[in-house]
This record gives structure tokens, C-alpha cells and sequence, in this order.
């Protein structure tokens, strides 16, 4: 059989297309959109690091390739503000009343395998080294446990959990055991890591254990967690974060209110910042006693606490400055929850088939 040079010609090119197709990456793979159920969610601090997309501190972080389906939040308030700053529905009540089926359609187990994520910041008042440290004697040290009931029910590709730093000493180390222990039955390869926030530059001394595991049955290795992209030499200051800040009027932008709360020497909350350092950890339950701005005339606003916890400018707390104060400490911050995000997507984009 005789074959025109043309057509010959024509067949080594489709053959070299082929070939060429086959070794590049995969698009559509790369394009898409990770599903995510968040759990604990407060005002979104973590699901802002996922979501990307924002500016901090004169940063931009990237969008990431996460869509949160829904979140869930306990407190009523917080669900007002992630209402309002995100493109996504937040049920608003008890999980544990949410595992027995009291809203429909939202866990149950008819509901479709199809949530590649599952985020979790647990209550974290009872494994805090400054709380009373009742851990799992108490109601809310036990709500871990709603979200392995979630991770079992859902079989998500990845999960991720957030807790204090004395998580890893409570109970003498056995409740970081047991909670491990938890999820790794449920066939989940579970690595943690105490992350200090600054050392992905958060102006703030606040250190965080990170939990996440990766579905054995899909055969995804273990997850190695970001790289640090600052050290002590370079963390971000409290004059750089909020230095602009410090003589516009009370009011002039969201958020810009502060604590009237009268000065109690020797007190927690009561100490003085200092311009030149990062700030004190911001804390959920203070009170009014948030710390004092260095020039000692006032104490940090809400918006200086939300930067402090790199919120971007525009993401606005509800309903009140007492509420949003709460919000703020409860938060995980949006920045070291975009450097986990972004290696989440680097990790199921390279090993999720």
C-alpha cells in the first residue's frame, strides 16, 4: 500500500500531539475547585486562609482553590459576620444537634461522599494553659468529637484541625494521644505541629497546634506542613502593622473602637504594647481588658486587633465592638491559614488522583 508524503506527514503530527498532550499537566486537575465543610468556623479567620484571595498588611495571598460549601458556628453573632463577608451558607447551632439529623440534608448519611475537606477549629477553652484545663472532663473538650463523627461520615480527601498550644500538654500529653489515636482509626494518615503564627508573618505571639490528616484509602502519603517564612529577626512589627492606625479617630474606618475599661495594674490584658514588637497573643475572653496601644492613651481597637490577626481591612465584624473583640481572638489567623491552605492544594494537587 502506497502513503502520500501529506498524509504521512499529517499522522506524525496527531501521534506528536498525543504525546505531547499526554506530558503536559493535567487542566482541568489543575483547575479545579476543592470542596470544604467547616466546622467550629467563628467569623471565618480559617476559611479566609483557604478562601485566599485577600490582602494583609500590604500582602496579597492568592486565591486558593478551595469552595466552602458550608460552615457551622455555635455563636450567633460570629455567624452574622461570616454571613456577611462570605459567598457561602453557615448553619448556625449545635453540631452536636446537627450529627443527629435536626437539620436536613446537612450530614446525614444520605448526604453525597463528595466534600474533599473538612476544617475544624474545636472549642479550645478547656485545653488552654491559661483556662482551667479540664480537657476532657469538660462538655466543650469533648466536641473534637463532632467533628470525627463529621470526618467519618463525610470521607473527606484531607482534614484540618486547629488547636491551642496546651492541647500537647493536657492530660500529660494523653489528650493529643487520644484525639490522634481518634482520628487515625477511622484510617487517616494524622501528623501535628505547634506553629508560632509570627513566623508566617502575623505580628502577634501566638503559637497553634495544627492537626491534618490524609485518607489511607486513597493512598495519600503523610502531609508535610509549610515552610516558615519568617524568623525572629524579621517578624513583623506592631508599628507596622497598625502604625497608621494610631491617631485616626475613633469611628473613621469599621471596626475602629475601642475598650473604655479603666487600667487594673498587674492585670492580664493590662500591660502596655510596644511598637518595635510583635503584639501579645489577642485573646477571645478578655473582658474590655484588651492590652493598651504603646502611646498608652487607649487600649488596641477592634480593627487594630483584626490586623493584628491579619483580617483585611474590608472584612467588617458584626453586630458590636465587644462582639467583634471576641470574634477576633477566637479566629485562626487568615495569613497562617493561607500558608496551609496553599500547601494543601500544592499536596492533593500533586498526590489526589
Amino acid at each position: 500500500m502506497c502513503h502520500s508524503p501529506g498524509r504521512d506527514s499529517q499522522i506524525l503530527k496527531i501521534v506528536y500531539n498525543i504525546l505531547i498532550l499526554k506530558s503536559m499537566p493535567n487542566d482541568n486537575k489543575k483547575n479545579r475547585k476543592y470542596t470544604v465543610v467547616s466546622l467550629f468556623a467563628g467569623c471565618g479567620g480559617l476559611d479566609l486562609g483557604f478562601k485566599g484571595g485577600f490582602t494583609s498588611l500590604g500582602k496579597k495571598y492568592a486565591p486558593n482553590a478551595f469552595d466552602v460549601k458550608w460552615a457551622n458556628d455555635f455563636n450567633d453573632k460570629a455567624c452574622i459576620t461570616f454571613e456577611k463577608n462570605f459567598n457561602a451558607p453557615i448553619v448556625c447551632g449545635d453540631i452536636v444537634e446537627i450529627l443527629k439529623g435536626n437539620y436536613p440534608d446537612l450530614l446525614s448519611p444520605k448526604m453525597p461522599q463528595s466534600v474533599d475537606i473538612v476544617l475544624g477549629g474545636f472549642p479550645c477553652q478547656d485545653f488552654s494553659l491559661a483556662g482551667k484545663r479540664k480537657g476532657f472532663d469538660a462538655l466543650r473538650g469533648l466536641l473534637y468529637r463532632s467533628m470525627v463523627e463529621t470526618v467519618e461520615r463525610l470521607r473527606p480527601a484531607l482534614f484540618v484541625a486547629e488547636n491551642v498550644k496546651g492541647l500537647l500538654s493536657m492530660d500529660d500529653g494523653k489528650a493529643i494521644e487520644t484525639i490522634i489515636k481518634d482520628f487515625s482509626d477511622l484510617g487517616y494518615n494524622v501528623v501535628y505541629k505547634l506553629h508560632h503564627a509570627a513566623n508566617f508573618g502575623v505580628p502577634q505571639n501566638r503559637e497553634r497546634v495544627i492537626i491534618v490528616g490524609t485518607d489511607k484509602k486513597r493512598k495519600l502519603p503523610e502531609f508535610e506542613f509549610p515552610k516558615e517564612t519568617h524568623s525572629q529577626e524579621n517578624w513583623v512589627t506592631l508599628f507596622e502593622a497598625i502604625g497608621d492606625l494610631e491617631n485616626k479617630k475613633e469611628g473613621d474606618i469599621p471596626n475602629h473602637f475601642w475598650s473604655k475599661a479603666k487600667r487594673l495594674e498587674g492585670t492580664q490584658g493590662n500591660s502596655i504594647t510596644s511598637a518595635g514588637k510583635i503584639a501579645p497573643t489577642m485573646r477571645a475572653e478578655h473582658h474590655g481588658n484588651i492590652e493598651f496601644h504603646w502611646n498608652k492613651k487607649r487600649r488596641l481597637s477592634a480593627r487594630e486587633a483584626a490586623r493584628i490577626q491579619t483580617f483585611p481591612d474590608e472584612f467588617i465584624f458584626y453586630p458590636s465592638t465587644s462582639s467583634a473583640y471576641k470574634q477576633i481572638g477566637n479566629a485562626v489567623p487568615p495569613v497562617l491559614g493561607w500558608h496551609v491552605a496553599n500547601t494543601v492544594e500544592k499536596f492533593l494537587y500533586k498526590n489526589l488522583k
